[in-house]
């Protein structure tokens, strides 16, 4: 079995978690893949196999990383239609479809971006981690919208980058029920993994969680439904959604943090990531790529306002 080794010496001032401080070190290689590494014996400290992702590290200390190359034949390159928007050397930026997953994981296998990837590019294999080549960024399952995915190593590092130091911008349109408590507003709430159900995300209680931040203006207002333009700040796991459930206006068609009855039918729920700024390799001024709305998403909004100029 091939296998890529890293060894890190903890410099001076570092006195942490060493999952924390893997992810820092190492951007190449998620969290959650660290964590994967420590539970299967691949990170030693000192010589000796950490047991735990929150041992603490002291400086002076070397840490040595083996990251095995077998999980990348499990990923099958397959045959399926891109919505490329735009694509050079380094990057390809996709309008992702409503219902797709982007990458291979527990409950899908098969027909992800990242399997049609690999079809479509089978040098992306090498970029990135292993077992999500070229990601750099994720949208839920049933949001739509621009995507960026990395060709080339050196594209992926310079992209995580600036998702990281959050120096790009995300804009996203969602339909809402309900309205806002206020046309234009900010929401300052931390979010954290729900103790019950461990799928779902939460604000965090008493300042727990991780610091989060989204931006919301109102486009239209409809008599049981509100349009929104929501800013990123941040870019915490399903955090649109939970902060727009928390100040009481849930994602149309959101059975997990809406109403369990869609006001609407759909076949998921209305939220569209509409665009991305960001720098491209080697650029200095930031590129900026939209995606239209998807067909389902225009319908509904033309028959709210068809409802409103025959009701108003």
């Amino acid at each position: 079995m091939k296998q890529k080794e890293y060894q890190i010496l903890v410099q001076p001032g570092e006195d942490v978690r060493i999952d924390k401080y893997l992810s820092d070190q190492l951007p190449e290689i998620s969290r959650t893949r660290v964590k994967r590494l420590i539970e299967n014996g691949y990170v030693n400290l000192d010589g000796l196999a950490v047991e735990k992702g929150g041992t603490k590290i002291k400086p002076g200390q070397t840490i040595t990383v083996l990251v095995p190359d077998d999980e990348v034949d499990s990923l099958v390159p397959e045959d399926i239609p891109l919505d490329i928007l735009f694509e050079n050397a380094d990057v390809l930026v996709l309008n992702k479809a409503a219902g797709m997953v982007v990458h291979p994981g527990a409950g899908n296998s098969s027909r992800t971006l990242v399997n049609a990837l690999l079809a479509y590019y089978p040098p992306i294999r090498s970029v990135g981690e292993v077992d999500r080549p070229g990601v750099v960024h994720r949208l839920d399952k049933e949001t739509s919208g621009v995507l960026i995915f990395a060709k080339t190593d050196k594209a992926y590092k310079w992209l995580v980058k600036q998702f990281k130091s959050r120096d790009m911008q995300k804009t996203y349109l969602a339909l809402v029920d309900g309205a806002p408590p206020t046309p234009t507003g900010r929401i300052e709430a931390p979010i954290e993994r729900d103790h019950n159900i461990r799928t779902k995300m939460a604000v965090g209680l008493w300042g727990q969680g991780k610091p989060a931040v989204s931006e919301y203006y109102t486009m239209e207002r409809f008599k049981n439904q509100t349009y929104l333009e929501v800013h990123l700040i941040t870019g915490r796991t399903h955090q649109i959604r939970v902060h727009l459930s928390y100040i009481g206006v849930p994602v149309v068609g959101d059975t997990l943090y809406g109403h369990r009855n869609q006001s609407i039918e759909m076949s998921g729920f209305f939220l569209h990531a509409k665009s991305l700024s960001i720098k491209l390799f080697g650029e200095r001024a930031p590129r900026s790529f939209e995606a239209p709305l998807p067909a389902e998403l225009e319908n509904i909004l033309s028959e709210l306002r068809r409802i409103e100029r025959k009701t108003g």
